[in-house]
């Protein structure tokens, strides 16, 4: 048998949890073709990978491609590859855009565009989850899967409204998720921060989640609380599971270590199957409306979001009845990532608070005047003293309860720098440098564990016959670049990848092939 490739003189790191071993790989197809001492065999291609660990592709638990993958490939895919991801986890935050009638593509267009972007260069005219998933048909390097956003179920059936939902309402939403998990969706997600996930609550979501049991997704939430308020979010979620008996993961789990293992491993001892995701990053990114204003400014929309904001009375009123008692991030360590509006590109890279410096106004005021000059679509970058330390950061990362997750969003002019250096990070700072993993272990969070997690069976180990998505990495080299001052510095390291059979990134440089595809669950 002639292969289409074989790697040799490689170091093995096959995603199980076994030390590396000295072998070669061959790819034939789509497929991995054999792994072992492949002297005698031969091949159309044939790589030297001397002195390198050969490992599963990578697999991002939490991140914002949604439209960014479609509308900017090559940026997205270069940040990803270079770092050795070949798989996204979209659908994120309850925020997405399947299912999406015009109504609810009109809210998640223009509500999410600090983490998801509302690139003009998309037809947007897909309204179900099988013509969404079409997009990503070979149209990427990468591959994607996708969990069902409440926020848009609940927006297809209830609007925006702040209520509960009646019977009748509650089983028009789990049609919605059961046609979605029917289309191979691998969960659902709730941003129990963002609107409208925010009006569900833990009865609700346990009704949505007992559409994914029986098919083995999982519920992933952006919890209602996080650092020092995580046992709010937590408690939430063990109803959630209790009551839909199903399995459930934390979006970016961040807050005091001693706190947050506490409370996975109380949910475990429950029964509960219970796992996470963060980023080695204490600074977060979201949307500047979700950490600087009330939930009552934004009931209804964008539209009378802005309407609000507009009316000076009710800017007084937040000056002196909120702005003055702080906000849900201090808006004098909230850096400005991403703006809409060109006359404001002055400000990206600022905090809000120096922004309101230069212009001669406070912050609160400054905040209203560009939420409303952006309509709404102005991202941060932002951080909390006290959320974590490094020392959380490090704990959190080794629990046997973890897998890797970005967060990372690909839009805006100044954005975190985790989508450009989040995997590369845990390889060359968390496992070279300071030995919170060993490499087996590492390359188990980075890949197998969220394989697992939303049953991407033919991933996430190097095994005969299983999807060739493969990653070359050098132990001794590979580093994040990505900084909060140059955000957007590519990975270096990582100098070959396969997706799906095909090599995507050659010698550190983009080949060009699509190969990727929509990972079904199962």
């Amino acid at each position: 048998m002639v292969f289409d490739w074989i790697l040799r003189g490689g170091w093995v790191i096959d995603g199980s949890g076994a030390m590396p071993y000295r072998a070669d790989l061959a790819i034939t197809d789509n497929l991995i073709g054999d792994v072992g001492r492949l002297d005698g065999a031969r091949a159309v291609n044939e790589v030297d990978v001397t002195g390198h660990y050969i490992a599963p592709g990578f697999i991002d638990a939490h991140v914002h491609g949604d439209l960014m993958m479609l509308a900017d490939t090559k940026r997205v895919a270069e940040a990803c590859l270079r770092q050795g991801v070949t798989t996204l986890i979209n659908g994120q935050d309850g925020s997405a855009f399947a299912p999406a009638s015009p109504a609810v593509m009109d809210h998640m267009r223009r509500y999410t565009v600090g983490f998801n972007g509302n690139p003009p260069n998309l037809a947007y005219d897909w309204s179900g989850y099988e013509d969404y998933f079409r997009r990503f048909h070979r149209t990427t390097p990468l591959n994607m899967a996708y969990l069902i956003p409440n926020g848009n179920v609940r927006m297809e059936v209830m609007g925006l409204t702040d209520r509960k939902p009646t019977a009748e309402e509650v089983q028009a939403m789990r049609r919605w998720v059961r046609e979605g998990m029917d289309a191979g969706a691998v969960g659902l997600s709730s941003g129990l921060d963002y609107i409208p996930s925010l009006y569900a609550d833990a009865v609700e979501m346990s009704e949505l989640c007992k559409e994914i049991r029986d098919g083995g997704g999982v519920y992933v939430t952006h919890m209602r609380g996080y650092g020092p308020r995580a046992e709010i979010g937590m408690r939430e979620l063990f109803e959630v599971c209790r009551l839909a008996d199903c399995p459930g993961h934390v979006s970016h789990y961040n807050g005091p270590a001693e706190l947050l293992l506490r409370l996975i491993d109380e949910g475990r001892a429950m029964g509960l199957d219970l796992t996470y995701d963060t980023y080695p990053y204490l600074q977060g990114s979201t949307i500047l409306a979700m950490v600087a204003l009330p939930g009552w400014v934004q009931l209804g929309g964008v539209d009378a979001t802005m309407d609000r904001l507009a009316d000076k009375a009710t800017v007084d009123k937040l000056e002196n009845e909120w702005f003055n008692t702080g906000t849900p991030y201090p808006l004098e360590t909230t850096t400005i990532a991403m703006v809409e509006n060109p006359d404001w590109e002055w400000a990206a890279g600022m905090t809000v608070t120096e922004a309101a410096k230069k212009v001669g106004t406070t912050p609160g005021r400054l905040t209203c005047e560009i939420l409303v000059a952006n309509r709404m679509a102005v991202g941060i970058v932002g951080y909390r003293a006290g959320d974590r330390t490094e020392a959380d950061m490090r704990a959190i990362l080794r629990h046997p309860a973890h897998m890797a997750g970005s967060d990372g969003i690909y839009r805006g002019q100044h954005p975190h720098p985790r989508g450009w250096g989040a995997f590369a990070r845990y390889l060359g700072h968390h496992t070279r440098t300071l030995g919170d993993y060993d490499w087996a272990e590492a390359i188990t969070h980075l890949s197998a564990h969220a394989a697992r997690r939303y049953r991407l069976t033919d991933r996430g180990l190097l095994r005969t016959g299983f999807a060739a998505d493969v990653v070359v990495f050098d132990p001794n080299t590979v580093t994040d670049h990505a900084t909060y001052e140059k955000p957007m510095a590519l990975a270096t390291g990582v100098p070959h990848v396969w997706v799906n059979g095909t090599c995507v990134l050659k010698n550190g440089e983009l080949t060009g092939d699509n190969s990727g595809k929509v990972l079904r669950r199962g």
